[in-house]
């Protein structure tokens, strides 16, 4: 017995000492390439097992009972290249950056692919990019970072839509050319202030049509790619930023008068020019000698008559005038004027109106996400709160938002997922923002008058007086300020418009996305992916029943409610094989999209109590509107990739995609594309030691646009009431033989990378082709209807963009790094239909729209306008030319005219820059970081129509508006050789249009700074923190134009104005914590 139990234990002791010689413990640390520090976080896995852990604070892991059969060990961590390496006892392994590998992966059309195998043209901007900017829209993000791409935002108000993107250029003169949002995967039609910077991981913009053929029927503008940020493997992580700062206004003034003495002696000026030369019947001077001119001029330039500006603001001595007769103020005024009226004293003192207008605001947001995941799952959620107050009264905007995001491996063949958010914001906006000539647009009425009008009513000592409500007494120019009326916009008062008049908007915001992957017979992989977004808006607005141009109306109670509701489903079958060095990838899918919209609007005025501005609250009927819009597009679409030993690429795509702003008989439309790249670099025969990689690519496809409109293929109608009777009267007249405007793209160029990385970039020439444009063709008033839409006319844009990236000083403590890119392009009219040649200016057929000319051969935004020819240097009027004739007609040279309604209208050049583009650098010394980003614009012109008309002499209707100080150098007797018409009262085309007022769009912007310093590790480790930056950053910092106050950046087409928001200036510091 004793001898068996001795065998026993001796097989037992043995089997455990083969047991423990199966298995061992691997330990070991995980550091990063880039500053040496522990990667506190990172998952490390026994390949093949189920076995892994988490590295601690000090980047250390350790995994117990590992079988000797493991071969590889898998590190990975979020934004660091994924690393294998052999099982060891003890390993130590080096991360690297993924800004640092050559073959990065990107999202593109329903996937991702290589960087190196991508035929097409695309570019990304990362969330480290993104996530510095200050704008609640993310579509700011993209300014000056992409080459090809141009943005323009024409208000600068808190929460204002999304700016104008155009891609590599204009495709259509009538239909919209608006890129194609896409947001993790599905088609986006919502506002872009809907998402958080801070949920957004990259943005892609597809460029070419091996890019965004698949997208079809929308793809003809470019395609932006907006992919929200999920969850890695590895122990979770919350993040933590939080920023505060201030909003200013980011633009200059005009040069124009501020100084109520020095408008008074330009106003006299103008007007004892004016009396000088003033005749009666007979030809006899009205104002013989020069004592009447002066005591005319002073009788009548504060008065109420035809010549007088209304207000005199100064106080002068009985029996002496307010200018002196050397045309200066009398040194006797002081400013402040009582005057009597109905037996009450007033002040008369003038405001800064712009200075009233503007004011500092207070930002603030939050942002906080938790992410993290193991080998079969990942999660990512986030809230992020915004507080945005504007920079002029009742102007802001705040908004909460929410993302869960998270997938899970239920099988190794299934995997299931879901993608979540909602957005709930609340906005006061001004609703006359851009409107020029309401009276209720501070902007505007700020800028342009003049610096002699009083904004408050004051009582005799100078208080600002309240009426019998307690409410500010403001001076609307209409009598009520001592029975003065203000020549200038009487009646109006913007910015006691703006305080009392409220225009509010609240809204929620839900999406969600669910999918299903099933991988089978080992190369295929199926995945269904549905989704849903409503996006639900109530806006408020009321206009005061106390003061304004709506009192008579005794205030008046509106409401607006939208109601956007999005579907989106998407079948995707894919395969994937490799053949030794031939490898293949083929998807086949299917989309079906529907968006559908409400609207319903009422409105009542003479409201019981300022209050409740419900609509029960108010008992006269304005009107009231609903209406409801659907569109759907469906396709059915594959694509086939194809390379060689990773050397050799082609690619090909096909769509056919039908969409429901068409007739049944013409929804459908074919667009395909082809692709072919080559890494000329993997070549035996290429053997450059300071190059890394060379690819040449090209590709060519067609897209589709069906961006203009519903039902613009049958006739509407409006319903209106007709003695009582619903009657019916033409809206739009419909052609059902509309179909696709077709974009044909041709794309080719280079990618590189030398110096052993230090130097990249994309060189690339461009061919943008539109065919059977949908243009609008007007039509005469006896059709009833205005215009129709038929497929006609052609355009192109063809241009050359270059993106680089260098690295021009690298070592373990400092780093400097350069970017720019740059993007020319012309813009042609190729082909108009002879019913739009409706005219010939400078031999070009064509048709005009303002200042605007749509001439075959010529770029869009082409001026026709008059050109200005100087200034008579004897009378010193207006000069501007005139073709001279031969007998048959022919042009044959020019003269020169003072009488405007002669002179002729030439071409004179496109608003479209030459060159455009951006540039950043970025230094890193130890735990400091510092960038900056610029914009820039070099060519094109801008109708600068505020400078026109501040340089406008004093007419009966125009009195009061202000002057710019360019004026102080017009033509006088004694200035002779001035390029500017004299100044003088009554003159009407001394700033009338013409080329005169034709501005380089040229500027440069500084877009963003920003500061930062990271504390060291080995301080924040000990408290369980892996990562602190303190910062500041400052976004819209200044612009440099070609005249102060001029911002071209408001809008592609040279259309600019100061009646709009002006963009804000945000300087914030802030701190992100990463546990």
């Amino acid at each position: 017995m004793k001898r068996k139990l001795m065998l026993l234990l001796a097989c037992l002791f043995v089997g455990i000492g083969l047991v423990t010689a199966q298995t061992q413990t691997v330990t070991g640390v995980v550091i990063s390439e880039e500053d040496g520090q522990p990667v506190i976080g990172a998952s490390v896995r026994v390949a093949d097992t189920q076995l892994g852990a988490i590295t601690d604070v000090d980047g250390k892991f350790q995994i117990p009972n590992v079988p000797s059969s493991a071969k590889t060990l898998v590190i990975s961590y979020i934004g660091m290249q994924t690393v294998e390496v052999a099982v060891k006892p003890n390993v130590k392994v080096f991360l690297k950056s993924n800004t640092e590998l050559l073959d990065e992966v990107m999202v593109v059309a329903y996937g991702t692919a290589k960087k190196s195998a991508f035929t097409g043209s695309a570019t990304v901007v990362g969330s480290d990019e993104i996530g510095k900017i200050q704008s609640s829209n993310v579509a700011n993000a993209l300014t000056g970072k992409v080459a090809g791409v141009q943005l323009n935002t024409s208000s600068g108000q808190p929460g204002a839509t999304t700016p104008s993107i155009r891609v590599r250029g204009i495709s259509s003169i009538n239909a919209g050319s608006d890129p194609l949002i896409i947001l993790d995967g599905a088609p986006y039609d919502g506002d872009l202030n809907n998402i958080s910077s801070q949920d957004i991981e990259s943005m892609t913009v597809l460029k070419d049509a091996a890019s965004n053929a698949l997208y079809g029927a929308r793809g003809a503008n470019g395609v932006i790619i907006i992919t929200t940020k999920k969850g890695a493997a590895g122990q979770a992580r919350v993040t933590v930023d939080a920023k505060w700062g201030s909003n200013s206004r980011a633009t200059q003034d005009y040069n124009f008068i501020k100084s109520p003495a020095q408008y008074y002696e330009m106003y006299y000026g103008a007007l004892s020019s004016y009396f000088t030369q003033l005749t009666d019947d007979k030809g006899n001077l009205v104002y013989p000698n020069p004592q009447a001119v002066y005591e005319q001029t002073n009788a009548a330039m504060t008065g109420s008559g035809s010549y007088g500006l209304g207000y005199n603001v100064y106080s002068v001595p009985s029996g002496q005038y307010l200018i002196g007769t050397n045309g200066k103020l009398n040194p006797n005024a002081t400013l402040g004027n009582v005057v009597e009226y109905n037996g009450m004293q007033y002040m008369l003192r003038p405001d800064n109106w712009l200075d009233e207008a503007y004011s500092n605001g207070l930002r603030q947001e939050y942002n906080v996400s938790v992410s993290g995941g193991t080998d079969k799952s990942s999660f990512y959620a986030s809230v992020s709160y915004l507080n945005n107050e504007g920079i002029t009264v009742n102007s802001d905007y705040e908004r909460l938002t929410g993302r869960l995001k998270a997938d899970y491996q239920v099988k190794e063949w299934l995997k299931f997922g879901a993608n979540m958010s909602y957005t709930h914001f609340d906005a006061n906006s001004l609703g006359e923002d851009g409107s020029s000539n309401s009276s209720g647009n501070i902007f505007a009425y700020a800028t342009r008058i003049a610096p002699i009008y009083p904004l408050y009513i004051r009582d005799g000592q100078g208080n600002i007086m309240t009426d019998k409500n307690g409410i500010t007494m403001y001076d609307f120019g209409n009598k009520d300020n001592a029975g003065l009326s203000r020549p200038f916009l009487s009646g109006g008062n913007a910015f006691a418009a703006n305080l009392l008049d409220t225009n509010n908007a609240e809204g929620n915001v839900m999406t969600a996305t669910g999918f299903a992957e099933v991988r089978f017979l080992k190369d295929f992989k199926f995945t269904w992916t549905s989704g849903v977004a409503i996006d639900e808006t109530r806006t408020n607005g009321f206009t005061n029943p106390y003061y304004g141009q709506y009192a008579t109306s005794n205030g008046i109670a509106s409401k607006y409610h939208t109601r956007n509701l999005a579907y989106n489903h998407q079948q995707l079958l894919n395969w994937k094989r490799s053949f030794g060095a031939n490898n293949f990838e083929v998807m086949l899918g299917h989309e079906y999209y529907r968006y559908k919209y409400y609207y319903l609007y009422a409105s009542k005025s003479n409201v019981f109590d300022p209050n409740n501005i419900e609509l029960s609250g108010a008992i006269t009927e304005n009107g009231s509107n609903s209406y409801t819009t659907d569109y759907n597009t469906e396709g059915y679409f594959g694509r086939v990739q194809y390379d060689f030993a990773e050397k050799y690429f082609l690619s090909g795509s096909y769509r056919r995609d039908a969409s429901s702003r068409f007739h049944p008989d013409n929804r459908w439309g074919n667009f395909w594309s082809a692709g072919a790249a080559w890494i000329i670099s993997k070549e035996d025969f290429f053997d450059v030691d300071w190059v890394d990689m060379l690819k040449i690519k090209a590709s060519y496809g067609s897209q589709g646009n069906d961006n203009i409109g519903d039902y613009r293929y049958i006739n509407t109608y409006n319903i209106v009431n007709s003695a009582g009777n619903p009657a019916a009267i033409p809206n739009t007249m419909g052609n059902k033989d509309i179909t696709w405007e077709t974009n044909g793209n041709f794309n080719a160029g280079f990618d590189f990378e030398l110096f052993k990385g230090r130097l990249t970039g994309t060189v690339e020439y461009f061919l943008r082709k539109t065919t059977d444009m949908l243009f609008s063709f007007p039509l005469p008033p006896t059709f009833g209807y205005t215009s129709y839409y038929a497929n006609v006319g052609d355009m192109q844009n063809m241009g050359i963009e270059a993106e680089l990236n260098g690295s021009i000083i690298k070592t373990n403590d400092f780093t400097w790094d350069l970017g720019l890119n740059l993007t020319h392009y012309k813009n042609k009219i190729s082909y108009l239909p002879e019913e739009r040649k409706t005219m010939v200016v400078d031999g070009v057929p064509g048709y005009s729209s303002g200042n605007y000319y749509y001439g075959e051969g010529e770029a869009l935004y082409t001026y026709r306008i008059k050109k200005y020819a100087g200034v008579d240097p004897e009378t010193g009027e207006a000069l501007y030319y005139k073709n001279v004739t031969d007998e048959a007609g022919n042009v044959v040279g020019t003269e020169k005219t003072a009488k405007y309604d002669d002179a002729d209208y030439y071409l004179c050049g496109t608003a479209l820059p030459d060159v455009y583009g951006g540039f950043n650098t970025s230094f890193t010394y130890k735990g400091f970081d510092l960038s900056a980003d610029f914009t820039y614009q070099i060519g094109g012109q801008i109708y600068d129509g505020d400078y026109a008309s501040m340089m406008s002499s004093p007419t009966t209707s125009s009195k009061g508006s202000n002057f710019h100080a360019d004026l102080l150098n017009a033509w006088t007797p004694e200035n002779k050789n001035s390029n500017i018409p004299r100044f003088q009262f009554g003159d009407n085309y001394t700033a009338a249009t013409s080329d005169r007022f034709l501005t380089s769009a040229s500027y440069l912007s500084l877009q963003n700074i920003n500061f930062g310093y990271t504390l060291p590790t080995s301080l924040t480790r000990r408290a369980q923190i892996e990562k602190v930056r303190v910062y500041v950053t400052a976004d819209n910092v200044w612009i440099w134009s070609k005249r102060q106050g001029l911002d071209p950046r408001q809008s592609i087409t040279g259309s600019v104005t100061n009646a709009y928001y002006a963009p804000m200036r945000t300087i914030s510091g802030g701190i992100t914590l990463t546990f």
